[in-house]
């Protein structure tokens, strides 16, 4: 088995380059349907909600930035073009969408879509015993079920 600077299986991390690859352009459309959201949001809640958006794209950003970088670690190239987020890409785009309801959905929606990619990737990186990947993933997913469950309870009014 060919081994990396890292001490990992070169076959494995190439895998696991594939998947992180995945999850970036995943995230690329989240933090772009934020983005959508932070500027179209409109009604009565829109102040608590035009701020929570850039909140969450803003702390997308850095999570995408990690993403690119650990691929970069593992010995990969980082997807960086549009074209590639889409085609990798499985998240309802969401357009247009300015009602608050709607909106919280949409990020639900793809929170548990997000999770699913990180779930594996967790799984995969802990049979392949790469620490970093799996560390991230962790705490990806511990902040984004988080998330989930104050977005349901916002929707329970």
């Amino acid at each position: 088995m060919e081994i990396n600077a890292l001490g990992l299986s070169i076959k494995d991390s190439e895998k696991g380059i594939e998947k992180l690859n995945i999850l970036l352009s995943n995230f690329q459309i989240y933090y772009q349907n934020l983005r959508g959201l932070h500027w179209n949001i409109r009604g009565k809640r829109f102040f608590d909600l035009h701020v929570k958006f850039e909140e969450m794209y803003n702390d997308s950003q850095l999570k995408i930035d990690l993403i690119a970088e650990r691929v970069l670690t593992l010995g990969g190239r980082p997807m960086h073009t549009f074209a590639e987020y889409i085609e990798n890409n499985s998240l309802k785009i969401g357009k247009n969408i300015s009602k608050d309801t709607e909106a919280i959905q949409l990020i639900v929606d793809s929170l548990s879509k997000l999770l699913e990619i990180e779930r594996i990737i967790l799984n995969e990186s802990a049979e392949n015993n790469d620490e970093g990947t799996n560390a991230m993933m962790s705490d990806f997913i511990k902040e984004q079920e988080k998330t989930i469950w104050m977005m349901h309870a916002w929707m329970e009014e």
